[in-house]
């Protein structure tokens, strides 16, 4: 894996573990002259992550909206920072840039754009590992509702296995290196449409 596209917030947050979590995840991606790919911006976790890794000399592309770049929320100190028109391209050109997905804690953005990535794995338009980084139990919650979802008959067990959670960054990321894609047709009964 070259580059990793990480979701987070664009928020601290109101636990230290929070701003903690996102120095550790850049400098291990430093670390492993891996390239952080993610949403552009300068502050919250989003901010911490690429100032730690631009600080240890690693590689970070940054793809914001023009509208979002406009307001001053744009990284201007980036390796390459990319200003598209929309939020779709935004996400387009991050999955398309990016080997792997992590979502560290965030918002309703950092969720919109993790379960998007995911279900295009389900769909089939893309291979690569999607990890859950589960801090201080963030994504216990999410977990449990992606659980009972299976249980309830709408995620198959095969697209369940998709997402990949780990509690340590060196754990997810031996996860996702192992990763490796069952292709399973999406629909559960097709004698049911």
């Amino acid at each position: 894996m070259k580059r990793i596209c990480v979701f987070c917030g664009s928020n601290p947050g109101n636990d230290p573990v929070f701003i903690e979590t996102a120095r550790e995840v850049g400098e291990f991606l430093a670390g492993e002259n891996i390239e952080l790919v993610y949403g552009g911006g300068r502050i919250g976790l989003m901010g911490r992550i690429a100032d730690t890794v631009l600080a240890a000399g690693g590689r970070v592309t940054g793809v914001i909206p023009e509208s979002m770049a406009r307001k001053e929320r744009a990284h201007r100190g980036l390796t390459d920072l990319r200003i598209v028109r929309s939020m779709h391209e935004r996400k387009a050109l991050m999955a398309e840039l990016s080997d792997g997905f992590i979502a560290l804690p965030g918002g309703f953005g950092t969720f919109e754009e993790f379960c998007e990535i995911l279900t295009w794995s389900q769909l089939g338009f893309h291979a690569k590992p999607c990890g859950l980084l589960n801090v201080g139990g963030f994504y216990d919650h999410l977990i449990e509702l992606f659980d009972v979802s299976a249980s309830s008959g709408f995620i198959r067990p095969e697209h369940r296995r998709l997402v990949l959670v780990e509690k340590s960054v060196e754990k997810l990321f031996e996860m996702m290196r192992e990763f490796r894609p069952v292709p399973v047709e999406k629909w559960i009964d097709k004698e049911s449409t």
